[in-house]
């Protein structure tokens, strides 16, 4: 099976690879430092660039207009700041001998100005309000069915119910973006609708 917009793809199995890894990484109650926590660290650095690119992909299929811009450009934001955060993350991993130490590093580094708010109590919200708006936009123009923006609210609400949900989340991500990554989304809607900017 061909995939023409792989990134579409890449980004949900690079978020069930982390949160999977992240499940075997807590097996024995302690999260990092290590192997896997680097490795499911790197897996989501992974994830989020892909992203980035299915966001851009996305405004292109919305019709490039103004809020499918902002959509994406909010996408793209918050992708950023997570980026920030997990490369954080990783750091700490490195120079930490065990997890009490990781969090002394990322406590240490959060009291900077703007990094808090930036990779941590804002800025990762625009990745999910970014990417929501734009699967909404799309069902709206009729290019993906409706039932689309339901199974990436789905996925996007399972971190904040329960860590240990992302892989079920990252399937009904995959689910919902392999019409995406074929390119059997319409290219244009059924019935046209009124422009939404």
């Amino acid at each position: 099976m061909k995939f023409r917009r792989p990134a579409f793809i890449a980004a949900p199995v690079l978020v069930m690879g982390y949160g999977i890894i992240r499940l075997v990484d807590g097996l024995d109650g302690i999260r990092g430092p290590g192997p896997a926590w680097t490795i499911g660290h790197l897996a989501f650095l992974g994830a989020l660039i892909a992203f980035i690119f299915a966001f851009w992909q996305m405004r292109r299929m919305a019709g490039g207009r103004v809020l499918a811009t902002v959509s994406a450009t909010a996408g793209t934001f918050g992708a950023v700041a997570l980026i920030i955060q997990f490369s954080i993350d990783i750091a700490a991993g490195f120079l930490a001998t065990d997890n009490y130490g990781m969090s002394m590093i990322v406590h240490q580094v959060r009291t900077l100005p703007g990094i808090s708010q930036l990779a941590y109590d804002f800025g990762p919200y625009a990745f999910y309000l970014g990417q929501l708006a734009l699967v909404v936009l799309l069902a709206v123009q009729r290019r993906i069915k409706l039932w689309t923006p339901v199974l990436v609210l789905a996925d996007l609400a399972t971190p904040f119910i329960d860590k240990d949900l992302i892989p079920l989340g990252a399937v009904l991500l995959l689910v919902s973006f392999l019409p995406l990554a074929r390119g059997t989304a319409a290219a244009t809607p059924a019935n046209p609708v009124p422009a939404l900017a």
